[in-house]
């Protein structure tokens, strides 16, 4: 665990010194140093949350793209099912629920596109961690969450979003209204529900991606960058694996991501 400096200087027993006649003044102005640094920690402010606002295109039900920005921003503290991801509604009918949040996210920030969002962290792959908000004082996270459209992402978040969740679930909104996979399950573990198993043509138990592409025969794995987006097209020789063994007997190799 990191500490600042004031924690562990805080944190560190104050030792029981004695008196020293013979002390160098220099040790007296070292130990003055010291003391006025942990006044001066103590009193200094945190660092402002860095504001940026701009233009925003929806990437999907939880990544906005910045006009005139590089990084993407990612949704401090949620989770929306992933582009290509489906859900059963309530009637166990199967539909695009990937679609349906972002469209959503789309429609809160509305036609000027403008949002205003403050950074709060960057993640592995350099995306910028905000919570955002439109002009009109709409936290989009917690509206996304409130809708149905997203779900509190409790592995990283400080719990910012239970109530939103609390009542979107209880009042069946969104993809609470049937039946979904948890989007980080998807997207890393490779989880399905039954309908978009069969639909895929997936084999139970066989979650492993036999690929073609000009790398020629690659198989992807549950939880590699791009196991959600790769299908699978039996007619074109591509074919699902039970297993690693199964999949190098059969001459494949092991996607590099």
């Amino acid at each position: 665990m990191e500490h600042t400096l004031f924690e562990m200087m805080a944190d560190r027993p104050e030792p029981v010194i004695a008196p020293d006649r013979s002390a160098h003044p220099w040790h007296v102005a070292v130990m003055a140093f010291a003391g006025a640094l942990v006044v001066w920690l103590a009193s200094t402010p945190a660092p402002a949350a860095e504001r940026i606002e701009g233009r925003a295109t929806v990437v999907d039900g939880d990544t906005l793209a910045i006009e005139g920005l590089k990084a993407r921003i990612r949704m401090y503290g949620i989770d929306a099912p992933e582009s290509s991801q489906t859900c059963d509604d309530a009637a166990g009918k199967r539909y695009l629920c990937g679609g349906r949040s972002a469209q959503y996210l789309a429609d809160l920030i509305g036609r000027s596109g403008r949002v205003i969002c403050f950074e709060e962290d960057r993640d592995r792959y350099g995306r910028i961690v905000a919570e955002c908000a439109t002009p009109g004082n709409v936290v989009l996270n917690a509206a996304m969450v409130k809708a149905g459209w997203a779900i509190e992402y409790k592995q990283y978040s400080d719990g910012r979003y239970d109530q939103e969740e609390a009542e979107a679930k209880a009042a069946k909104r969104g993809i609470w209204a049937g039946t979904f996979i948890e989007p980080s399950k998807w997207r890393n573990q490779g989880e399905r529900l039954e309908s978009e198993r069969v639909a895929e043509g997936q084999p139970k138990g066989c979650d492993i991606k036999g690929n073609i592409s000009g790398s020629g025969k690659i198989y992807h794995m549950p939880g590699q960058q791009n196991y959600s987006r790769t299908k699978i097209d039996e007619k074109a020789g591509e074919r699902w694996f039970c297993s690693e063994a199964e999949a190098a007997k059969a001459g494949w190799v092991r996607a590099k991501r």
